[in-house]
């Protein structure tokens, strides 16, 4: 009776658990949404099925839906502002008031409802929907009921590219950005100037993409590597930026523009040697890789380097309309400064007292400027020293330890630790390409903690998200930019994203965003499947 009893109770228990299941199917979406609920039915999306929008603010999202299924399965789908009652899409932003980025998916036999909270609401969740897709032309696309309620977990979720080191045409960098666009990600950080070059064209000092925008030569192989002779460079036009801003902001991303000072700015010397702290040195855009204190690349405190900083955050603030400009700020070489008579007078005559509260005149000087054009300053960790003005931004990558430090201080802070954020580095230990020798694989990328244990409840509010960086010393392609990215942004994604992470759920789920991957045409690295036990589905 006994050995009876507990076979039903087993039975039961495995009825129970199939019937979870049905209830919340395995639909392999990426970022993890809040709630997947199965309904009954299903839906077929076929050449009659429109995609109808209720307002004007989804037209844009339409749009990009169309183009979407055109591009990937052979044909458009018809936009309309009519109401149907069957074969159609429906685009609704309700303008509700709630979670910025939220949305509800609904599928049935009636079709597809897409409900944002507002219109970047709405475009996340044709984001998802594109995942219920079939990841091969040809296929029939039948989804089955479901209903998704989802939003994000960061206001923001930002991803990197160095495009300074090697330089990647507009065409690309949209691609790119449409990358960002797939994962739900808002904001592209542009690193547009450094030792090697300066890639953006200045209408208040037009030298310095005539000179400062290209390089004699630069090393083969990793750092120190051999020097050759091999000019090279190139610069964005102000249309040319205009137009990947407008491209990205019809994806709801952000662009952030980089301007680094007043270290980094080897490209700038080589352009004015006067504004150098040794203007007698021969001055030329760096030919290698590294931190410069062999060679002078820091700005003097002079009236007229002061002068030029204002022009050209100015044209800067008026070329990108986002809220934020980063500063840039680090790795600053101040032994310029310290041996620089000139220099030292400077500080004298203004009470600064040493080389980080010079560094800190700086960071406040140019934060005036951006503060006047109605924009907010972002700067990595470094511009902490020597003081920073309340409402600039911190972002943290030497570890988390200045992260914790803006946030207790009442800054806010995004967490881009280089341990675990910086894919340039090796996702795997067998990786043969020259590239950076740190090691973030895959799971490092998705367990990483954002929210550092230190803080408390009060001081964890002024965490604002976290970035991912790529920089590209070593990625002069960009099958290898696109074989470093991925698949660790769909980690970060995640990260960001979801309300919940679950490593081995995310393991489940990468075999199908391969297939994406596939559909998509872009290129990623294959460490995953080695080291995790994973065998990719049959395509």
């Amino acid at each position: 009776m006994k050995k009876t009893l507990l076979a039903i109770l087993m039975l039961s228990c495995i009825v129970v658990f199939a019937q979870q299941r049905t209830k919340t199917p395995q639909l392999n979406i990426i970022p993890e949404p809040v709630s997947i609920k199965a309904t009954d039915g299903s839906y077929t999306v076929s050449r009659s099925t429109k995609i109808y929008i209720t307002d004007a603010t989804s037209e844009k999202t339409a749009q990009y839906l169309s183009d979407y299924y055109n591009k990937n399965y052979g044909y458009p789908l018809q936009i309309t502002k009519k109401k149907t009652d069957k074969d159609v899409i429906t685009l609704k932003n309700t303008a509700n008031g709630q979670i910025t980025g939220g949305y509800n998916l609904t599928v049935s036999e009636k079709g597809i409802e897409i409900a944002g909270n507002e219109a970047s609401g709405v475009f996340y969740g044709v984001q998802t929907l594109i995942q219920l897709l079939p990841t091969r032309a040809g296929v029939l696309p039948i989804i089955k009921g479901v209903e998704i309620t989802d939003y994000p977990r960061f206001e923001y979720r930002g991803m990197h590219l160095d495009v300074v080191r090697h330089f990647y045409p507009v065409e690309y960098v949209k691609r790119y950005i449409d990358f960002l666009a797939l994962h739900k990600m808002n904001y592209f950080h542009w690193h547009l100037t450094d030792d090697q070059g300066w890639r953006i064209q200045m209408n208040c000092h037009p030298e310095l993409t005539q000179k400062g925008a290209y390089r004699d030569g630069e090393i083969i192989g990793l750092y120190p590597g051999v020097y050759k002779e091999l000019p090279y460079g190139g610069y964005y036009t102000h249309e040319q930026a205009r137009e990947v801003v407008q491209y990205a902001a019809e994806r709801f991303i952000t662009v952030i523009p980089e301007i680094d000072i007043p270290g980094h700015c080897m490209a700038v010397l080589a352009t004015f040697p006067q504004f150098s702290t040794v203007p007698n040195e021969e001055k030329y855009c760096a030919r290698t890789w590294g931190i410069f204190n062999k060679f002078n690349n820091v700005l003097a405190p002079t009236p007229e380097v002061f002068k030029f900083l204002d022009d050209v955050f100015s044209e800067l603030c008026d070329i990108f309309p986002g809220q934020y400009i980063h500063v840039g700020g680090d790795e600053c070489a101040k032994k310029w400064w310290k041996e620089s008579e000139q220099t030292q007078k400077f500080m004298r005559e203004n009470n600064i007292a040493d080389q980080e509260a010079l560094q800190s005149y700086f960071i406040r000087h140019v934060q005036k400027t951006v503060v006047k054009k109605g924009k907010t300053l972002i700067g990595w960790d470094e511009i902490l020293q020597g003081g920073l003005a309340p409402d600039a931004i911190v972002m943290s990558w030497q570890g988390i330890h200045g992260g914790v430090a803006a946030a207790k201080n009442g800054h806010r802070v995004i967490m881009t630790p280089s341990g675990y954020s910086y894919f340039n580095n090796m996702q795997s230990r067998n990786q043969t390409n020259v590239t950076h020798k740190g090691y973030i694989p895959l799971d490092k990328v998705y367990n990483y903690n954002i929210i550092p244990d230190e803080l408390s409840p009060e001081e964890a509010k002024m965490i604002i998200g976290a970035q991912a960086c790529l920089w590209t010393e070593y990625y002069p392609t960009t099958w290898k930019l696109e074989c470093a990215l991925f698949p660790r942004l769909s980690a970060l994604a995640e990260n960001v994203w979801s309300q919940k992470k679950d490593w081995e759920h995310f393991k489940e789920k990468m075999p199908s965003q391969f297939d994406r991957y596939d559909l998509w045409g872009i290129r990623y690295s294959e460490a995953f499947f080695t080291m995790y036990d994973v065998v990719h589905g049959e395509h």
